[in-house]
């Protein structure tokens, strides 16, 4: 063989040579860049929906809430969820803002419900009647109007204050009750009363979101349809007087169902 083809076979083996390898190798998916940071109440927690962390005590953070899903089906550079049962927009703003940082790329929060009462509310329709259950509802929404987006804000713009660079994700609560089918338990006037309530909150909390820039809206009510109490395929826990706090929570179905799919395509 002559040395010039000698020497041109030699100073392409290494190309080739890359070639070959980079067809028989497994790509590597680059590492996600995502810093990600769950807060909240019992609804980004994941109460009711099993499988709670030891470390997160009386907070009840469990694996199969909608944050620990996208994480672990993402591989973010880092995810932590402070997300706690029974929190309220104060506890937010005391307690779960310092998790957040400059370099927090991504938030997510369902909050505000505990605000207007909610586990008061059912308790209350649970326990008495109509009439106590619609006044109980309708207390709650002359609070929210006049209350809800203010303290909402107060929390929005903690958020951009601490994590200026953040995606913020801002979900709802999904409605209760599947109206108009037969269904044991409280009257269709309640039924239709706490739908009624759990729709303005979630309008307001729309409303407030969207005055902020980076924010985004995820509304799972329309994930829940056909899933609700009274369906025949429900997603959340009915009264339950052996376990109080699960009670109108999502299932594991409902957070992988309902939650899982409207945040993960908020969160881009």
């Amino acid at each position: 063989m002559h040395r010039a083809r000698i020497v041109s076979i030699i100073v392409s083996l290494p190309a080739t040579v890359g070639v070959v390898l980079a067809l028989g190798a497994t790509p590597v998916q680059a590492a996600s860049n995502v810093r990600y940071v769950a807060l909240g109440d019992s609804y980004s927690s994941g109460v009711g929906a099993g499988s709670y962390t030891s470390e997160s005590g009386s907070c009840q953070r469990s694996t199969n809430a909608y944050p620990a899903l996208w994480a672990a089906a993402k591989a973010p550079a880092s995810y932590v969820s402070v997300a706690c049962s029974g929190a309220r927009t104060t506890d937010v703003t005391n307690s779960q803002l310092s998790a957040l940082s400059t370099s927090t790329t991504l938030v997510s929060i369902t909050i505000g419900g505990n605000d207007a009462g909610f586990a008061n509310i059912m308790t209350t329709c649970a326990l008495y009647g109509t009439r106590e259950c619609v006044a109980a509802v309708q207390a709650a929404e002359d609070w929210a109007r006049a209350n809800l987006a203010n303290v909402l804000r107060t929390v929005y713009n903690g958020i951009t204050s601490r994590a200026p660079n953040a995606r913020v994700v801002v979900l709802d609560y999904p409605v209760f009750y599947q109206l108009g089918v037969p269904c044991v338990g409280l009257s269709p006037e309640s039924h239709a009363k706490i739908d009624e309530g759990i729709n303005l909150l979630d309008d307001i909390t729309r409303a407030e979101a969207q005055r902020h820039s980076r924010f985004v809206f995820g509304d799972v009510r329309n994930a829940f349809v056909g899933h609700q109490l009274c369906s025949g395929d429900k997603w959340l826990h009915a009264l339950n007087f052996a376990e109080l706090s699960v009670s109108y929570h999502p299932f594991a179905s409902g957070q992988a169902g309902g939650y899982y799919p409207v945040f993960r395509t908020a969160a881009g």
